[in-house]
Parts: structure tokens; C-alpha cells; sequence
């Protein structure tokens, strides 16, 4: 079994599911006080850090329990040193928050009903509104929190920047811009939710012990929200633990006696003449992979250039249309579709080719369908579609594409989680979910959050490396023990590492597709 840390580093909760689990702790007999007393330390510790005296703080206290920690981390800064101010714009408190603040005014700490009196702090503590806000935030707090946003005063919130929906990241009339998020116990759903990164600042977890067996027996009844953690990622593809592999070893492991054909063969369908580059990032993607095969169907004016640029794949000549996409799919010495081990089709198809499309969703292998393969899915009918389908496939969409195969589920865009459970579990695929917190579900619930990516990433041509990347590592599980939803996350998750790699040592202008697919190797030396 793997050891409590990074099972805690995996899960992700709901509103209700973190109160679920606090009901538990406290039943359990841990008195609120003492579980208060504990995670201000351990914010305080954080917070002390990074900020060295003589600093000014200003603490912003809320009604609730969120505004207790601040309170207590208020007066343990205060007994280190640091000037401290608490704007407190609430005439009630909870009790135990209330019995911090009487205590905080009896040491002499300045508490003010005007956030302006903090507008000269050097760091700024958020502990206005926890985890379960509902409402919009209305004036007076709605406009002390505008002032603060105007002031670029960092800013760390505790558990969640105050005015953002805990389960969804939405903005509740207006939030605080947090330069940094301690979220406390477990990961909250809505930190991981696109449309909150311009508020959450970068986001650390503050483990207080929560017992492993009070999570399971809440969650367990539940549909399950993971991370995509890296020692999660390098455990599917053979590395356990966070070490890096060493040089020269292969991607899944392997037994001493093999061949080719056993680490899997991979077709992908993919390119024409007017989208040449998709099926050679593609390509290049399932090179990455470290696949044992690799045949390429494009175009057959297309098959020159793509032997220049991948010499040891098998690339099929197809007949082309007049505009020069693949007319027909036909491939070498009478081989049947379903001798590959897996299929990735789309990139750079065009949408002339929907006998292409309706013949690989015949097939009886897993299907990635990626960019042209989707917009042709969409025109057929995606739900209907794919609930005919009786084999394993996987749909990579972007947000865009995902609202034409998916018209009827409400707007990706509010409740990005919700939108791709709901897919999944109408169409019986997998659905992965492009964005800058890329999202995956299977039918059966269960989704898995890339918590880490880059902007490197917005630029043409990485998704395809992606396909490539995903296709090759199915191939190469297609014998192997290893779940499909496992290795669909584990292939976002290097996907994205790679690009913050190349990002990193060059400029995040600088991923373009070539570069993404060739530091695809460097994430696991």
C-alpha cells in the first residue's frame, strides 16, 4: 500500500466532503480548539518562511472559523515580532473565533474596522471566508476586497482565496488575488479548476494529520477526485517513488527477452497535405513513447516527408482526394486494422474523411480520437455514437471541441469537472479534457486532475504530440496489467512536465511542438 503522504497528495475534495471528514476528526473526540491551535502553527510556520522581521502584516479575519486561524496566527506573529494589524469588518463571530479576537485586542494588537488601515502592510493574510462559501460577496467586503487587489500587496490565503466557490473556482462577485494558497488538510476541487488560477497564486497543501481511514470512509461511497502526482505517473510507467530514471533504461519495463512487436504496436491515422505537420508531431509524440512499433498512415505524397523525419516508423502511403487528405485507409500486405495494438487517429485529417472515422470506431482495439477525428465524431452523433462502440476510447478534446460533441451538456466552461463526468459517463469513453488544469473521467466516476502545466503548452501542434505520446503508451500497455485511465493520466501528466521543462531552460515562448516532443525523454532522466 502506498504510504499516507502520497495518498493525501492524490485526493481531492468537495465542500461537503472535507466537512464529512472534519465531522469525523471532531466525533473521533479532537476538540476544535486544539485542531485550530495546530493548523495556525503550522501557517504560521509556512508564513514564517518567507517573511522575515521587522515586516508588517495585516490579517484579515472573517466571521467564521477561517477567521479563527487567522486570528491565532495573528498572535503567534505577534509574540515572534512582526507588526501585526487585523481588519475585522464583522460585528459576529463563531464563539471560538470570537474568544481569538477578545484575545488578540487584550495584547494590543491594533484591530481595525477599515481595511484601508492595512493599505501600508508588506503581506497581507487572508482569512475572510474558508472552504463552503455559496454567496456573492456583497460591499462592504466586496470593496474592501477591490481596494486590496488594487494595492499588489501579497497576499497568502488560507485554505482558499476568500470569494472563490470551493468546488467550481468561481469568482462569488469577487475574490481576493492571492499571491499564495495554503490549503489546509486536503486539496479543495475548486483550487484546481481553471477558471480559479488567476486567483490561487501558487498553491501549497498544509498536511495536519488528517487520519487516512476518516478520508476512505467518506470518500468511499463516493466518485473519486485524484491528482495526477509524479510519483503516481512514474509508478504506472515503471519508476517507484520521485527519483528520476536512470539514463538508458526504457519507458515501461521490460523483460530481457523481447521484441518490437511485444512493446506494442501503434497505428496512427493522421495528416494531409494542407496539415502535413500534424501527423509529424504526432509522430514525433509516439517516438516519445518509447512504443515498439510504429506504422503512420498519411497521404501518399506525404510519405517522403515523413520518412525524413521518422526513419524507423512504417508509413503508409494512403490514396488521397483531390485536396489531398486520405482518400482511403489501406494498409500494407493485407494487415488488418485490428492486429495493431492500439489506434490514434485526427491530427491534421481534415474533416473530408468520415469512412476513416466510422472504420476505426469498427475496430476492435482502444481508439484515440483526437482534433479532426473529434469534429467528424461530433457531426455523427458523438453520444450515440460512442455508446455503440464496445472497445475502450479515448476522446482528447479542448474546450471548443468539446462543446460540439457535447451540445447538450451545460457550459465546460462553469464546471469544467462536472461537464467531463457527465460525458463520460453518457458515452462509456474515456474524455480527457485539454485545458491549463487538464481534466480525465471514465464512465464510471472516477477523475484525475493534472495539477501542473504551463502556457508553454498554448501553441499549435501540442496536442498532436500528445496524441502520439497517449497512442504509444496504450500500445505498449495493451499487454501489460496496467488500467487504461492510468495510463491516459500518466501521458498528460509527462506531456505537461515536458513542456515546463523546455519552458524552463529556454523561454515559455519557446515550447513549440519539435521542442515539446523532443524533451518528452528529459523528463525522466
Amino acid at each position: 500500500m502506498e504510504n499516507r503522504q502520497n495518498l493525501i497528495s492524490q485526493v481531492i475534495v468537495t465542500a461537503q466532503q472535507m466537512r464529512d471528514i472534519e465531522g469525523r476528526i471532531f466525533a473521533g473526540g479532537m476538540p476544535v480548539v486544539a485542531l485550530m491551535e495546530k493548523v495556525a502553527g503550522l501557517i504560521t510556520h509556512c508564513i514564517t518562511q518567507d517573511i522575515s522581521l521587522p515586516n508588517h502584516v495585516g490579517i484579515l479575519v472573517g466571521p467564521g472559523h477561517n477567521g479563527g486561524d487567522a486570528l491565532v496566527v495573528a498572535r503567534e506573529l505577534h509574540f515572534r515580532g512582526y507588526g501585526v494589524g487585523i481588519y475585522c469588518p464583522f460585528a459576529k463571530h463563531k464563539e471560538l473565533t470570537a474568544q481569538h479576537l477578545q484575545y488578540a485586542q487584550s495584547l494590543g494588537i491594533p484591530c481595525y474596522s477599515s481595511v484601508e488601515q492595512l493599505s501600508d502592510c508588506d503581506i497581507l493574510i487572508d482569512g475572510l471566508f474558508g472552504f463552503g462559501l455559496e454567496r456573492a460577496i456583497q460591499d462592504p467586503i466586496a470593496s474592501a476586497i477591490a481596494r486590496i487587489n488594487q494595492w499588489h500587496i501579497p497576499v497568502i490565503s488560507i485554505d482558499i482565496p476568500s470569494g472563490l466557490h470551493t468546488d467550481t473556482g468561481e469568482v462569488l462577485g469577487i475574490a481576493i488575488h492571492a499571491t499564495r494558497t495554503l490549503c489546509l488538510g486536503l486539496w479543495k476541487l475548486g483550487l484546481l479548476q481553471d477558471q480559479a488560477l488567476d486567483y490561487v497564486g501558487k498553491v501549497e497543501l498544509v498536511d495536519f494529520d488528517i487520519p487516512w481511514v476518516d478520508v476512505q470512509t467518506v470518500l468511499a461511497d463516493t466518485a473519486k477526485i485524484q491528482r495526477i502526482t509524479t510519483t503516481k505517473a512514474l509508478s504506472v510507467i515503471g519508476t517507484q517513488g520521485t527519483q528520476k530514471r536512470h539514463p538508458g533504461s526504457t519507458i515501461l519495463p521490460r523483460p530481457p527477452l523481447t521484441h518490437k512487436y511485444k512493446e506494442g504496436h501503434l497505428l496512427l491515422i493522421c495528416g494531409s497535405q494542407r496539415y502535413a505537420g500534424g501527423a509529424i508531431l504526432t509522430g514525433l509524440g509516439a517516438r516519445g513513447s518509447g512504443v515498439g512499433m510504429l506504422s503512420i498512415a498519411v497521404p501518399e505524397s506525404l510519405k517522403p516527408l515523413l520518412v525524413s523525419h521518422l526513419p524507423e516508423a512504417l508509413i503508409i502511403g494512403c490514396p488521397e482526394t483531390s485536396t489531398g487528405a486520405i482518400g482511403k485507409l489501406e494498409l500494407p500486405n493485407n494487415i488488418d486494422i485490428n492486429q495493431y495494438n492500439a489506434i490514434a487517429c485526427g491530427p491534421g485529417l481534415t474533416t473530408e474523411v468520415n469512412s476513416i472515422v466510422e472504420q476505426v470506431l469498427a475496430s476492435e482495439k482502444p481508439l484515440v480520437l483526437d482534433a479532426d477525428g473529434l469534429n467528424i465524431l461530433a457531426h455523427m452523433g458523438a453520444t450515440s455514437t460512442l455508446q455503440k462502440r464496445q472497445f475502450p476510447t479515448i476522446l482528447t478534446p479542448h474546450t471548443g471541441e468539446f462543446k460540439r460533441l457535447f451540445p447538450g451538456i451545460a457550459d465546460v466552461s462553469t464546471d469544467r469537472i462536472k461537464a467531463v463526468t457527465t460525458a463520460a459517463a453518457q458515452t462509456g469513453a474515456i474524455i480527457l479534457l485539454k485545458g491549463a488544469r487538464t481534466a480525465i473521467a471514465n464512465s464510471q466516476g472516477t477523475v484525475w486532475i493534472n495539477p501542473e502545466s504551463t502556457p508553454a503548452l498554448a501553441r499549435g501542434g501540442s496536442g498532436d504530440v500528445l496524441t502520439g505520446l497517449l497512442g504509444g503508451l496504450i500500445a505498449q500497455a495493451a499487454t501489460r496489467n496496467i488500467s487504461l485511465e492510468d495510463i491516459v493520466a500518466t501521458a498528460t501528466w509527462w506531456h505537461s512536465q515536458a513542456a515546463i521543462l523546455a519552458a524552463s531552460e529556454r523561454t515559455e515562448l519557446g515550447a513549440d511542438g519539435v521542442t515539446l516532443a523532443n524533451y518528452l525523454m528529459q523528463v525522466l532522466y
